[in-house]
């Protein structure tokens, strides 16, 4: 039997076939566009997610030869917190708001006063903050009142590409713990945020742990895929908590980190726990229990930036070789990567970035160097999160386009001063998915026990002790900048 796993991403969604061993069979990216029609606004179109989709499915099947009546199940992982609003015939009836669109920030101060911060925590289990659906719906309400009346059916972006398949409105409780509007503790739906907003529970999806099936593929879709038998899908999970499972951190003490566009520090545990300054996300995690998620806006996308926009013709291995001649503590410059503003642990969308302590010596390896340096510490503050909640860090794990870097995970271990464990491979959230389509199938019996049987560890990288000492000193000054430059960034 074959399982696919489809990761929708900001950038692309990507395509990955497992088979009954877990062996991967191949994969397939294939991209769209992000559009930013104002200042802050981040959207997509929903029809460009389900068009290249299809293509990807098609391509997946005809490039590796899958059997058309072997495709066992469909697993999703999905980029978070997207509002896709849908009318009565299922259309959609504005472009996508994104997770990274900043243009609630009215809405999350309406909220919070509204709630309160210790009654938000009860009923949602995090802060109100931007990039979340719920201040999304606050916005239509108060900004295009005619398509807020319209709503029929909200859906997160994955999901959209469920209902194509299926028909079905339907999402998982760890992405809808990313909504502000799921009871988290008590994975329901809460009732009182869905009062506030002025909608009717009808129109937000049905709720499923995401290895339980959710419905079947439709025999139109078949039809176009060129797919024979029955084809469950099952409820999948937000991207980082389905890269969580890629990595098989499922278990107490096994940390991931996730070096994307932005970067993750994420810890499962077996009970609901809350931060009680909200500084981590409190979600429900896509094995059945929980985690707790530190979240950096501006991660992978930071290098990105100074490789692609300020050092164009440049190659990322060439300024990777310059950063590697610098020295630690990249020559007394400190990069803050607040570049699109930032959440944890600040939960600021007016944090900026910018690069301290330039003198005439600098070289461009120094600032390359430091920019690595700067999201290592920027990861370490939700590590300290973590810590002061006692949750136990045994092993880290390092996943995204940014683990490619073994300089980068060196800092990493140098900086948080743990051990970076690697694994047999970096799919990340497409390789979760199909984990957690296999487990749907009944192909095992649960995510646990997938995990341990797919995943194996396969290298060591320990901190240096001489590095350890130097970067500590560094993390106190990069702590304290952000509270020096926060009056200024808002002006």
């Amino acid at each position: 039997m074959v399982y696919i796993g489809i990761d929708l991403g900001t950038s692309s969604v990507k395509l990955l076939a497992i088979n009954e061993e877990g062996c991967i069979l191949g994969d397939i990216t294939k991209g769209y566009p992000v559009y930013y029609p104002k200042k802050n606004w981040s959207e997509q179109n929903p029809e460009d997610w389900w068009s290249k989709t299809e293509e990807g499915i098609k391509e997946l099947m005809d490039q590796f030869h899958l059997p058309k009546d072997q495709i066992r199940a469909i697993g999703f992982s999905g980029q978070m917190h997207g509002l896709v609003s849908l009318d009565r015939n299922g259309d959609v009836l504005a472009p996508a708001i994104l997770w990274n669109d900043q243009r609630t920030i009215k809405e999350c101060i309406e909220i919070e006063e509204y709630f309160g911060q210790d009654k938000l925590i009860e009923l949602v289990g995090n802060k109100a903050l931007a990039g979340f659906t719920a201040p999304k719906i606050l916005w239509l309400k108060n900004n295009h009142r005619k398509i807020f009346d319209k709503i029929e059916h909200i859906l997160l972006p994955k999901d959209y590409i469920r209902y194509k398949l299926t028909g079905e409105y339907a999402t998982d409780l760890s992405d809808a713990s990313g909504m502000l509007l799921l009871d988290v503790k008590n994975r329901n739906w809460s009732y009182e945020m869905i009062k506030f907003l002025g909608i009717k529970i009808d129109i937000l999806p049905k709720l499923y742990e995401s290895f339980e099936v959710t419905g079947v593929l439709s025999d139109p879709v078949k039809k176009s895929l060129g797919i024979e038998g029955d084809v469950l899908v099952v409820g999948g999970a937000g991207d980082q908590a389905a890269g969580a499972i890629g990595t098989g951190a499922v278990e107490d003490g096994i940390i991931s980190i996730t070096l994307g566009t932005s970067g993750v520090v994420f810890a499962a545990h077996d009970d609901f726990v809350v931060d009680k300054d909200n500084r981590l996300h409190s979600f429900c995690h896509a094995n059945g229990k929980y985690h707790s998620m530190g979240v950096m806006l501006s991660a992978a996308s930071s290098l990105k930036w100074w490789v692609e926009d300020v050092n164009v013709g440049t190659s990322f291995e060439g300024l990777l070789k310059e950063a590697e001649e610098s020295e630690v503590g990249s020559n007394g410059v400190i990069f803050l990567p607040y570049l699109m503003g930032e959440r944890t642990p600040y939960a600021d969308p007016d944090a900026k970035g910018c690069f301290m302590g330039l003198n005439m010596h600098v070289k461009r390896g120094d600032l390359t160097r430091a920019v690595l340096e700067g999201v290592s510490f920027g990861l370490r503050d939700s590590l300290e999160i973590l810590k002061d909640l006692n949750i136990p860090i045994h092993q880290i794990r390092v996943i995204g386009g940014g683990s490619k870097s073994g300089l980068w995970k060196q800092i990493i271990a140098d900086v948080f001063n743990h051990r970076i464990v690697e694994i047999n491979t970096n799919q990340g959230g497409a390789l979760g998915a199909a984990i957690l389509a296999a487990v749907g199938s009944g192909q095992y019996k649960n995510v646990e026990e997938c995990c341990k049987a797919l995943i194996t560890t396969v290298n060591e990288i320990n901190p240096t002790e001489e590095h350890v000492n130097k970067y500590e000193k560094i993390y106190k000054k990069y702590r304290s900048l952000y509270g020096c430059l926060k009056d200024w960034f808002k002006s």
